[in-house]
């Protein structure tokens, strides 16, 4: 079967991962298993259109912003056992906006989390097609809120911060080849990498003997959880390739919970109810030497439980067709990505029947 060319299906580069509505990658180690040298940059455009309903009717808007996410990917052959990747990318982020004057209950509310990620990863093949690899990731995170909160003595405008902490995880992975059908399976394990973060929380209106505006330092910790990632391929006829994968998240460890705003409203700013699992299954075809196309579909079912107002998603279904074209030692790869996201009640709201569409583009070189 000559199936080379599929060993990195365009559109699963079309879109970032969404699970647990923070995610933007899905870590995947198919870099790995390139062949010889080589250099991917990838970029995609991600369109939400999240909006939902108060118990009044009043709409929310669309209160998820359009963003880009990039990556940056080398893998290096060393021998004919030894191999490595050097991976940069976004873990996780958020843009949440609500619209002003809507007369939404947490009109104007905002939120942010911008991260970027480090992994190096080493991969030893033995004989008999199994191989195994390991790898360390430090992770780069900020975040900021600016919320709106509804009370009997009027609105609470209430901000937070946090300062950009790096913090440490590790990998591990073992995979089985079978190179005569175009076969690999892969077992990724990624650990939770903890943030201890320096917070600074202001209030409009007093908070017990503290006057209104006043910076109250403090600091919590948020885990990017761990997870497994099974991701699998197989020849099924002539250039023709099956491919997919199971990815689990633990995302009832992630939450965002400052201390002041936890003391006063019992809460948490965002936080998920239980894991995440999402399938993916695809099916890749080459036409031409130079020219491939792919199409995907995958799903992660609703967790179920009440949302928060800066996360108001909860599972999704989404369909994908990429391309690509390999012109000498240079690949380009484009896909598209139409995702339904599902949603559900906040403590002031209502949302479903949002959606996101979803742009990307990949350039690899080999030499």
């Amino acid at each position: 079967m000559r199936l080379y060319l599929l060993s990195s299906v365009a559109v699963l580069a079309a879109a970032p991962a969404l699970a647990g509505g923070v995610e933007r990658s899905n870590q995947s180690m198919a870099i790995l298993f390139e062949q010889g040298n080589y250099l991917e940059f990838g970029a995609s455009y991600t369109r939400p259109r999240v909006s939902g309903e108060s118990a009044a009717g009043v709409s929310s808007g669309n209160m998820s912003e359009d963003f880009f996410a990039l990556d940056l990917r080398f893998r290096g052959q060393v021998n004919d056992q030894l191999s490595y990747a050097i991976i940069i990318d976004e873990p996780i982020g958020a843009n949440v906006a609500y619209p002003t004057g809507t007369g939404y209950p947490i009109a104007g509310s905002t939120g942010t989390i911008e991260s970027r990620a480090l992994t190096g990863v080493v991969r030893y093949a033995f004989d008999g097609g199994v191989s195994v690899y390991g790898g360390l990731r430090a992770v780069r995170t900020r975040g900021e809120v600016e919320l709106t909160l509804p009370t009997v003595l009027g609105p609470q405008d209430y901000t937070m911060s946090t300062n950009t902490d790096t913090a440490y995880g590790y990998l591990l992975g073992v995979a089985y080849e079978m190179p005569e059908i175009a076969g690999r399976v892969s077992l990724t394990y990624n650990s939770q990498v903890s943030h201890d973060f320096d917070s600074t929380e202001t209030f409009s209106l007093p908070v017990g003997p503290i006057p209104p505006g006043t910076d109250i330092p403090g600091s919590f910790t948020t885990t990017i959880p761990e997870s497994l990632h099974l991701e699998f391929q197989t020849g099924i006829m002539e250039d023709t390739l099956l491919f997919g994968g199971v990815r689990w998240v633990r995302w009832s460890k992630f939450d965002i919970t400052p201390q002041v705003y936890e003391g006063i409203t019992g809460d948490s700013l965002v936080e998920y109810n239980k894991p995440t699992t999402t399938y993916t299954l695809g099916v890749g075809r080459r036409f031409t030497e130079q020219l491939s196309g792919s199409a995907s579909i995958s799903h992660e079912r609703q967790s179920g439980g009440q949302l928060g107002n800066l996360g108001p998603t909860d599972g999704f279904t989404s369909v994908g067709l990429g391309a690509s074209y390999t012109v000498d030692n240079i690949t380009v790869s484009g896909g598209v990505q139409y995702r339904w996201i599902g949603g559900g009640d906040t403590s002031v709201g209502s949302f479903s029947g949002n959606s996101a569409t979803s742009a990307g583009l990949r350039v690899g070189v080999r030499f």
